[in-house]
C-alpha cells in the first residue's frame, strides 16, 4: 500500500537497485559509504574530508571511516593537497567510476520496468520533478 504523497515508483527503483546490488558479486556499502561515494562521484569537487563532513552533516571521523571502507575497495583515493598539506584530497578511480556506471545500469533497468508495471509510473514522475 502505497503512503499518499510518496513517488511510490522512485521508491520501487530504490529497492530494486538495493535489492539488485545486494545479490551483486561485489563490496557491500552501507548507506554511509554510499552516500560518501555517491557525493565524491556525483558532486563538484574537488573533496576534502572537511568538506565532504560539511556537506553531509556528518563528522570528519565519520567521512574517515567511510573513506578508508572505500578505500579498501579501491573505489577512491585519498591524496595530500599539494597547495595545504594539511588538507586531504580525495579522489576518483577507475573502479568507483565502474561501479557507478554499474549503479546507473541498474536504476535503468529498474526504471525501465517500473514504467512497464505501471505506465506513466516514473516517466511522469521524472517529468514532474525536473
Amino acid at each position: 500500500m502505497a503512503v499518499q504523497g510518496t513517488p511510490e515508483p522512485f521508491v520501487e527503483i530504490l529497492m530494486s537497485t538495493v535489492v539488485a546490488l545486494v545479490r551483486r558479486d561485489g563490496p557491500d556499502l552501507s548507506a554511509r559509504q554510499f552516500g560518501v561515494f555517491l557525493t565524491v562521484y556525483l558532486g563538484e569537487g574537488p573533496h576534502t574530508v572537511r568538506g565532504l563532513a560539511k556537506e553531509l552533516n556528518v563528522s570528519k571521523p565519520a567521512i574517515t571511516r567511510a573513506l578508508d571502507r572505500l578505500g579498501v575497495h579501491d573505489f577512491t583515493h585519498r591524496q595530500v593537497d599539494p597547495k595545504d598539506r594539511r588538507s586531504i584530497l580525495v579522489q576518483r578511480t577507475v573502479k568507483g567510476a565502474a561501479l557507478l556506471r554499474e549503479i546507473r545500469a541498474i536504476m535503468g533497468e529498474a526504471a525501465a520496468a517500473s514504467d512497464e508495471a505501471a505506465p506513466g509510473g516514473a516517466t511522469e514522475l521524472r517529468r514532474q520533478h525536473a
